[in-house]
C-alpha cells in the first residue's frame, strides 16, 4: 500500500507561479512513476507531466516550457513548479503514482488562475 500527500495549489494571478508537492510512502517499488494529471470543471482528466524513476519526463502540449516536473527519490517526493501560469491552467490537480503495475492517487489540490 502507498499513501500520497500533496501540498502546494491556491489562488495566483495569471503569469504568477506556484510549486506542487507529492510524497510517497508505503511499500514503494524501485521501479515506478510519478506524475501530475489535472481536472478542469465538465472536462476529462489528462496528464500534466510524469516523471520516472530513471528520470524520463514527459509533458503536456499545453504546459511544455512553462511546467517542470522534477523528483527527489531520497524523500519519494515529486514536484511540479509552475510558471506563467494562464487562466485555462485552473484546475484540481492530482498527483498520480504508478507504483510498478499498481496506480495510486492523491486527493487533488486546486489550482486557480485569475485574470
Amino acid at each position: 500500500q502507498v499513501q500520497l500527500v500533496e501540498s502546494g495549489g491556491g489562488l495566483v494571478q495569471a503569469g504568477g507561479s506556484l510549486r506542487l508537492s507529492c510524497a510517497a510512502s508505503g511499500n514503494i517499488f524501485s521501479t515506478n512513476a510519478m506524475g501530475w494529471y489535472r481536472q478542469a470543471p465538465g472536462k476529462q482528466r489528462e496528464l500534466v507531466a510524469r516523471i520516472t524513476s530513471g528520470d524520463t519526463t514527459n509533458y503536456a502540449d499545453s504546459v511544455k516550457g512553462r511546467f517542470t516536473i522534477s523528483r527527489d527519490n531520497a524523500k519519494n517526493t515529486v514536484y511540479l513548479q509552475m510558471n506563467s501560469l494562464k487562466p485555462e491552467d485552473t484546475a484540481v490537480y492530482y498527483c498520480h503514482f504508478l507504483n510498478g503495475p499498481y496506480p495510486y492517487w492523491g486527493q487533488g489540490t486546486q489550482v486557480t488562475v485569475s485574470s
